[in-house]
């Protein structure tokens, strides 16, 4: 395990989660609930088994398609989600 890589990978996915649709779901959950422990086990899980997924999938990805392709498909993805968002009323 290298180090820097878990760092990295740690604060970029922590910033892009605070203020996220899915901690504002589990804040309403843990506020609502009456046992916000298990507000916590499941979300824990669930962010567990998706985080999975993604590193399963873009492992196999990288295998089958260059990074540098990788890379321009996902921000032009993000960009043409941008843009759809900005048209929607």
């Amino acid at each position: 395990m290298i180090p820097g890589v878990v760092w990295s990978t740690f604060l970029m996915v922590f910033l892009a989660e605070l203020g996220d649709k899915t901690q504002l779901a589990t804040m309403l959950l843990a506020a609502k609930s009456r046992s916000p422990g298990s507000v916590l086990v499941g979300a824990s899980l669930a962010l567990l088994l998706t985080t999975a997924l993604g590193v399963v999938m873009g492992a196999a990805m990288s295998r089958l398609v260059p990074a540098t392709y990788l890379r321009w498909s996902a921000g032009l993805g993000f960009i043409a989600v941008g843009i759809l968002l900005l048209l929607r009323r």
